[in-house]
């Protein structure tokens, strides 16, 4: 079926076209009676459609994604925000113990609750439990535990 490109959209998961395909619709009245209808939708690309061989598509409203930021260059994409906890062991013999990991992390189980960062650092906080060091939960939340002085008092200082 061939339809009108009406507007193209970059999205983070590909392009999306808007297309007009032509069906006819039933008019209603004595005996059966069609007139030409246009339905518009948007479609995947380029698994729904694809283009008409010599088709001048330059006039076509295109919405493309933003350009990053010279920081997003630099720093790369973002992680999602947020950490899960994954209890592991416990029972008879002693507490649970759990793991926090970041909430990408490939080691941590999927469909567990993402925590904010208060509960994360509870959950950190507790004896039984430790942080993922693959995925960097320890590195994000250690120095929110114990402040962020990278330096060291020298053995023998004074305050």
């Amino acid at each position: 079926m061939r339809g009108r490109l009406l507007a193209r959209r970059q999205l983070a998961q590909g392009w999306r076209y808007r297309v007009a395909l032509p069906p006819y619709r039933n008019v209603g009245g004595e005996g059966l009676k069609v007139e030409a209808a246009q339905y518009e939708v948007w479609v995947r690309a380029p698994e729904h459609v694809r283009p008409v061989e010599d088709a001048d598509y330059t006039g076509v409203p295109t919405t493309a994604l933003p350009a990053p930021s010279l920081v997003e260059v630099a720093l790369g994409p973002r992680r999602p925000a947020g950490w899960v906890l994954a209890k592991s062991g416990g029972g008879r013999r002693g507490p649970s113990r759990a793991v926090l990991h970041a909430v990408d992390c490939t080691e941590a189980p999927p469909g567990l609750p993402v925590l904010r960062v208060e509960q994360a650092l509870t959950a950190a906080e507790h004896p039984a439990n430790r942080a993922c060091a693959l995925c960097g939960a320890a590195a994000e939340l250690d120095p929110l535990l114990r402040g962020f002085d990278p330096h060291d008092e020298e053995p023998g200082a004074s305050p």
